[in-house]
């Protein structure tokens, strides 16, 4: 069962998954059943997860778990150069290293086969996949030889597998990472995660708030998000923003990176009341500690929506093509505000297809997320 949605990459995995099969079909045989994992023999495990952000984040929930199940192994972790901070100071990985690849990221092909050299160098016992996808596993995982190779065939590459794990069908992209430690063994629940921030980074993001003097109850905004098509409209937010201010007597805190800034600009410029604008100013781990100060994020489907999460902090998120029983912020304390139309289902995100562009996020309308908001500083004032 493939969980591809775009029509091109589905044929051409099934293609290359053809292919493969037969390839490795006679190696496969000779190799035989692989035996079951043996914690005591797992010192280096390498976990892979590369692209997005928002993804990362979501894969942090199984470090601590595999701290439990191998207590004396060294834990590496493999992700893109944008995503390092996401795991500076994590207390259960050991060592971060940072590749952008070629079939994700505008970066040069050929840095690949020198940084697979250098890995291939590194003896690891037990390489976890996080995706699922062929490219990550034929091109990253497969060729550091490892004892043992985990994921999952939803993208293809199985048969470059020592160990399949299951898939249950559609479900919140963190436990489908945590169904990999369980694969392996662990018992627990409830997923821990955050981002591990320094007494230093505390002290800094105290400063970024006191020098626009934010004080605190305050709302964040983040109106960005890497993909067009999920971005709710930036002046919809400052309407939201401005009656929310009205409302709640709290300041507001627009976030946002330096290229979002024309969206953010769009927001300020359409308030009736000024908001404090940190866009630019505070970089990912200094942005989720703003977050975790924060009493509300708005919000679209985004990496700062995940972090927020990460953070435990309530959040509205604003959802239009994308998923969001797997997607969405994860946890009780966050509202979700979305549109149902059938062909949200088989949405690739990038192109929207219906007969009105985009009327998902388009439909939404103000007092939808206002009253999601309102909800949330309710029960918030109530705890």
């Amino acid at each position: 069962m493939y969980k591809i949605v775009n029509r091109k990459k589905l044929v051409a995995t099934a293609a290359a998954d053809g292919i493969g099969h037969v390839l490795f079909a006679l190696p496969r045989l000779l190799r035989g059943r692989t035996a079951a994992i043996r914690p005591d023999e797992i010192r280096e495990i390498l976990v892979i997860r590369t692209a997005y952000i928002g993804d990362v984040v979501m894969t942090l929930p199984i470090l601590k778990p595999l701290k439990e199940l191998y207590p004396g192994a060294r834990i590496a972790f493999l992700t893109a150069s944008g995503a390092v901070d996401v795991l500076k100071g994590n207390p259960h990985v050991d060592e971060v290293l940072a590749y952008d690849p070629f079939w994700f990221y505008p970066s040069p092909a050929g840095r690949w086969a020198e940084f697979i050299l250098k890995l291939r160098k590194r003896k690891f016992d037990l390489v976890i996949e996080a995706r699922g996808d062929i490219r990550d596993i034929l091109l990253l995982a497969w060729p550091l030889k490892s004892k043992y190779r985990v994921s999952y065939d939803v993208g293809g590459g199985g048969y470059l597998l020592t160990h399949t794990v299951p898939y249950p069908g559609l479900r919140h992209k963190v436990e489908y990472h945590v169904d990999l430690v369980r694969y392996l063994g662990w018992k627990g629940t409830g997923p821990e995660w955050g981002i591990h921030l320094t007494d230093e980074e505390r002290r800094r993001v105290h400063g970024i708030l006191e020098k626009h003097r934010i004080g605190r109850p305050f709302l964040a905004v983040h109106p960005g998000g890497r993909l067009p098509l999920k971005r709710w409209p930036a002046r919809r937010y400052a309407a939201v923003c401005d009656l929310l201010m009205e409302k709640h007597g709290m300041p507001v805190a627009v976030l946002g990176a330096k290229s979002e800034k024309p969206i953010v600009e769009d927001l300020v410029s359409s308030m009736k009341r000024k908001p404090a604008v940190l866009a630019g100013e505070a970089g990912l781990r200094e942005m989720a500690g703003i977050l975790s100060c924060a009493s509300l994020l708005l919000c679209n489907d985004s990496a700062p929506m995940h972090i927020a999460a990460a953070m435990k902090t309530p959040t509205v998120a604003v959802f239009g093509p994308s998923k969001s029983a797997e997607t969405g912020p994860f946890g009780n304390a966050h509202r979700v505000v979305e549109r149902e139309f059938p062909c949200r289902r088989g949405c690739d995100e990038n192109t929207c297809r219906y007969d009105r562009y985009n009327a998902c996020m388009e439909d939404i309308s103000t007092d939808d997320v206002l009253r999601a908001a309102d909800d949330l500083l309710k029960e918030r004032k109530t705890e």
